[in-house]
């Protein structure tokens, strides 16, 4: 019997040989409940199995059931495992480099399984594409990838899915990566949908970074774009200023920023006392820019609006100190505002942190914030790096939502503004929709507002020339490729000085 014959007998459809509905996610116990499918809880003889490949099967099981993030589970699967550094960083290239290219993988396994990946059983499918990372992404030794991801489907699913397993990765193993590439492309029905397979970015997601490249004259980027998303970033360390020193090596632009000297990074903030945390230095740069956009004046008051997690509060409230500036903090999701109240125990002093609905925050506080960041809720397009799962969770639908949340934020924050005051709108998404539609429609029949040129800002808080396209606007997008930094959207939008309040002076009182 041929192995393809095989992979279409064996026992690899969701349920295997319990009979599971097509489709359906997990078994169901008595009472209705779902069966756990990790790995720890085999359904077959247990195999052998090396402990990071262990580690990042369990991680890609979690995001692909419980929606979980694999940069908030990945270090304490790691530490509860105890992997060495050798073991932790191949795991978490394994983990990160499977999710990233997980839509081409799935069309590779369809075609060696001919079958669509909906029929194969969530847990099986997992492990398959695990092994498919390493088979042709990595230098691992194709027999290790096929007999411990098959050896991770026997443990989880039983004997016939294994073998089911294993025909299909003999299959794909016998194909060079390039091989794979022209077959699955050959399929697609468009220009996009073939950069799509070969640079695993949903075709929506592809079109809608296009348009934000052209929107600045450089489409002919896209490419470069691409493959950036695809590169595993390098850990950058914020210091916080008058707390801490930035190390070696600096960073290019943020002078708060500087690249980590290598092992655990959390080490390294634990022996601070979290004065030293890791942050993208795109997102150091836009907080700073708030503080740069104008001279800061003793007794000032700022307010992070949606302060979750914490670290540009952190940063900000850093800065509010040197300047006896009282900064405060809002975050409607209180497991989210416990997360700020953490990272604000590094910085002396007290920060309030409220948990209110940002977008009545203006009209319960009006006019009585000098400064103010809206670090908006949004599709997170502009880290996928980090968060390489995103890509494969988020669709147009979530832009269509989350625009009017954003414009109601900002018209919010916009009312919140003393006469004077700054807001710095940004986004880690370069969806136009996201970015200077927001700032139009918020604007919008407003005539106390103008906008701060945020390229001079941000070109004034670089320590070394920064290339930002020039689109006429004044806005700044940051972008991977280009600067090494996730893609950060910033607009510094000012009240006009002569803006009345009628309960201004008792708000600020």
């Amino acid at each position: 019997m041929s192995e393809q014959g095989d992979a279409k007998r064996r026992d690899g459809r969701p349920g295997g040989s319990q009979g599971r509905a097509r489709g359906q996610r997990g078994g169901q116990a008595r009472g209705g409940q779902p069966q756990a499918q990790r790995s720890d809880q085999p359904r077959g003889p247990q195999r052998t199995v090396q402990p990071a490949r262990r580690v990042a099967y369990d991680v890609l099981r979690a995001v692909s059931e419980s929606d979980a993030y694999a940069n908030l589970i990945l270090p304490p699967a790691i530490a509860e495992a105890r992997l060495d550094p050798q073991d932790a960083a191949l795991a978490t290239e394994l983990a990160y480099g499977t999710l990233r290219r997980r839509g081409t993988y799935d069309a590779i396994i369809s075609a060696a399984a001919d079958r669509p990946t909906e029929e194969i059983d969530p847990a099986v499918l997992d492990a398959l594409r695990l092994a498919t990372h390493q088979l042709l992404a990595t230098r691992v030794a194709s027999h290790a990838a096929v007999n411990e991801s098959v050896n991770l489907v026997a443990a989880a699913q039983g004997r016939g899915a294994s073998s089911f397993a294993n025909a299909v990765l003999r299959r794909i193993s016998r194909e060079t990566p390039g091989e794979w590439e022209e077959r699955i492309e050959s399929s697609a029905r468009s220009d996009d949908e073939r950069l799509a397979l070969r640079s695993a970015h949903p075709v929506w997601v592809i079109r809608a970074l296009r348009r934000a490249l052209a929107a600045e004259g450089r489409a002919d980027e896209l490419d470069e774009l691409l493959d950036a998303d695809n590169a595993s970033p390098e850990v950058t360390l914020v210091a916080l200023p008058g707390l801490a020193e930035p190390g070696e090596p600096r960073r290019p632009y943020a002078p708060t920023a500087y690249g980590s000297p290598g092992g655990d990074p959390h080490r390294v903030i634990a022996s601070t006392g979290g004065t030293v945390r890791v942050q993208d230095e795109g997102s150091q740069l836009v907080a700073l820019a708030l503080t740069a956009a104008a001279p800061i004046t003793s007794g000032e008051r700022w307010l992070d609006l949606c302060a979750g997690p914490g670290g540009k509060t952190a940063l900000l409230a850093a800065i509010a100190l040197e300047h006896d500036v009282t900064l405060e903090a809002n975050e409607v999701i209180p497991t989210r505002a416990r997360l700020v109240r953490n990272a604000l125990r590094a910085v002396p002093g007290e920060v309030v942190v409220r948990e209110e609905d940002g977008r009545s925050f203006g009209t319960t506080h009006p006019g009585a914030f000098d400064r103010i960041l809206v670090d908006a809720p949004c599709t997170g397009l502009g880290a996928l790096r980090r968060r390489p799962e995103a890509r494969w969770r988020k669709t147009p639908a979530d832009v269509a939502e989350l625009v009017p949340l954003q414009v109601e934020l900002l018209r919010s924050a916009l009312d919140a503004l003393a006469p004077g005051g700054i807001v710095a709108y940004v986004t880690c998404s370069p969806h136009l929709a996201e970015t200077t539609g927001v700032v139009q429609e918020a604007l919008r029949g407003r005539t106390d507002v103008g906008e701060i040129d945020a390229r001079a800002v941000l070109e004034g808080v670089s320590e070394s020339p920064i290339d930002l396209a020039d689109d006429g606007s004044g806005r700044v997008q940051l972008w991977p490729h280009r600067h090494g930094t996730d893609a950060m959207f910033l607009a510094l939008l000012q009240r006009d000085s002569t803006a009345q309040n009628d309960t201004n002076s008792e708000e600020r009182d």
